[in-house]
């Protein structure tokens, strides 16, 4: 969680290099295969991976590296294809899902929500202004959480406080919700309008999100490790030292259910800098949707499709952008961001939840910012 949203339940509420990671102790990672060896010394970016592995609280850990064509990764107390919950990292899985759909005909980013909702459920104010891009982008005024969800939360809040949250929940929470100024004018970021997205598109490819994603993103980019399903064997997550269960968030899968691997996340990275030969003109399209700006954040940031994007100077005196988001769940922390100027990107994941005082998120994103600010600006 960030500071904004360190008193609230579930997914990192803002994306970016804010403390994030927690402080747990413990071991044990789940039914995975052993742990991987760390990466080879004679890498240039082995130390960067320490750095960041320095930094995790968690028992398991993983991250990963990639610049100019070259690949690393660093597991500890996990192998490569230890399944990790990435929290709000899904959030970007969803925009991607939002910008395939766009390409290929079926949805457009200026779609008016109220088309695609019962009338009772369309939120009273300016809802029926809000577009799907509104949501992917945090533009829509829509609260953070949806009305109702922190009562339901009580019960589960140290285990699952999304847990009790379900689809239904979702509409009712939506006809009790006031946006009070037109939509795109103001950055507020919203696990609920992300989550009403996934609906969305869920609903729009007749199919649960989690199947959707896995058929129109996961499948076609070969992340065959990752998966919204609970069931599946991962690491065991932490919080305060304590094991927590497995994630669920049936209501809002959209914004924190995805699980992935290094493995995975290593090829994630890679596709977004630069897709191969065999991802298709409709998904190289989505993917380069996804890191257009379309609107400003307070401080200067510019919010893509779920991405935050940041300008940074490179060694060389010419600027740059970072794209990124983080996440977190009871039991774990993520972060993933890249630099398509400098062909850089690094994610990484551990499993223990965050907290305030963590250095986990703002330490893989300075590694990350180091990495690309060494490749001469484009």
């Amino acid at each position: 969680m960030s500071s904004e949203t360190a008193s609230r339940p579930g997914p990192e509420g803002e994306p970016g290099p804010e403390p994030g990671s927690g402080t747990g102790a413990g071991a044990g990672t789940g039914t995975e295969s052993p742990p991987t060896p760390t990466a080879r010394p004679e890498s240039a970016l082995s130390l960067p991976l320490e750095t960041v592995a320095a930094a995790a609280p968690g028992p398991a850990m993983a991250v990963v590296a990639v610049r100019a064509g070259e690949s690393r990764l660093l597991c500890r107390g996990a192998s490569a294809a230890t399944r990790f919950e990435l929290g709000s990292v899904t959030k970007t899985f969803t925009a991607l899902l939002l910008a395939e759909a766009v390409a290929r005909g079926e949805l457009g980013h200026d779609d008016p929500i109220a088309g695609r909702l019962p009338a009772a459920a369309v939120p009273e104010g300016y809802g029926d202004r809000i577009t799907l891009a509104h949501l992917a982008s945090h533009t829509a005024g829509l609260p953070v959480l949806p009305p109702g969800l922190l009562a339901r939360a009580v019960p589960r809040f140290y285990t699952n406080p999304y847990e009790g949250f379900t689809p239904d929940h979702l509409l009712h929470a939506l006809s009790q919700t006031r946006v009070r100024h037109p939509p795109g004018q103001r950055v507020r970021y919203s696990n609920f309008g992300v989550g009403l997205l996934g609906r969305l598109l869920s609903d729009a490819a007749g199919a649960p999100y989690g199947e959707a994603l896995a058929t129109r993103i996961l499948t076609p980019l070969g992340l065959a490790d990752s998966t919204c399903d609970p069931e599946l064997p991962q690491a065991t997550g932490h919080w305060h030292g304590r094991p927590r269960p497995p994630w669920r968030i049936p209501g809002l899968p959209g914004a924190g259910a995805l699980r992935s691997s290094a493995r995975d996340l290593q090829r994630y990275l890679e596709v977004l800098l630069s897709p191969p030969p065999e991802v298709d003109e409709t998904l190289r399209t989505a993917l380069h949707d996804v890191t257009r700006p379309r609107a400003t954040a307070p401080g200067g940031d510019r919010m893509c499709l779920a991405w935050k994007a940041r300008t940074h100077t490179a060694r060389d005196g010419g600027d740059f952008d970072l794209l990124f988001h983080s996440g977190g769940t009871r039991g774990f922390t993520s972060f993933a961001g890249f630099c398509p100027a400098a062909r850089v990107g690094l994610a990484a994941v551990t499993n223990s939840s965050p907290t305030l005082r963590g250095t986990f998120i703002r330490t893989a994103y300075r590694t990350l910012r180091d990495l690309a600010a060494e490749i001469p600006a484009r």
